[in-house]
């Protein structure tokens, strides 16, 4: 963050990218700076009150327990899954030093719509980057199988209303993250005209 600027927090969200899994080390946030994290991630929008969120810590060996539990259901799905796929997700939530599972809790019916729900979940990930990064930790919100499998759903207790909008991966960053192209503002902003 430039100290100079007029605008550091503008500067210092122009400046966020998420760093690779594979590329946080320890330390991770402890027990204090975790609370300090959550507690700033929930600051985020919810249409009528609703809380449609909550946080699973997966840290630890729990991270391997975790990961056997996605390789075997991966492999009892599809036999025939090659070993390094297997190996790969067998190996998903003990790159990180600490893992943050995202429950998003949608309730069918309601008078807020389903998509609000999971907008707010949404916004909790990313609100939990931010913070992450603002303590000087690094961070990577990810899916992949792991998010979607009833087996790894089970596993973590959700319940039927219950779904993962993202597994956060907190650590240190072990290297600096290289700006990626960014899309140009130009084609994505239009004019209504009534």
């Amino acid at each position: 963050m430039n100290p100079d600027s007029p605008l550091p927090f503008l500067d210092f969200l122009q400046q966020r990218r998420s760093l690779p899994a594979r590329l946080l080390v320890e330390p991770g946030p402890d027990a204090e700076q975790l609370e300090i994290l959550l507690t700033t991630a929930i600051r985020v929008p919810d249409h009528g009150r609703m809380t449609p969120w909550r946080f699973i810590r997966i840290a630890g060996s729990a991270r391997a327990v975790l990961g056997e539990c996605l390789a075997a259901a991966l492999e009892r799905d599809d036999p025939d899954t090659l070993a390094p796929i297997l190996d790969k997700e067998r190996g998903r939530f003990s790159q990180a030093p600490l893992v943050i599972a995202v429950i998003g809790i949608v309730t069918v019916g309601h008078r807020i719509p389903e998509v609000e729900q999971r907008s707010s979940a949404a916004a909790v990930c990313f609100q939990m980057l931010l913070a992450a990064e603002a303590m000087g930790f690094a961070g990577q919100w990810l899916t992949g199988p792991a998010a979607y499998h009833a087996d790894i759903h089970a596993a973590l207790g959700l319940a039927g209303n219950e779904e993962i909008t993202g597994f956060i991966h907190l650590g240190t960053a072990s290297q600096q993250v290289p700006e990626r192209v960014r899309p140009q503002l130009g084609p994505l902003l239009s004019d209504w005209q009534p």
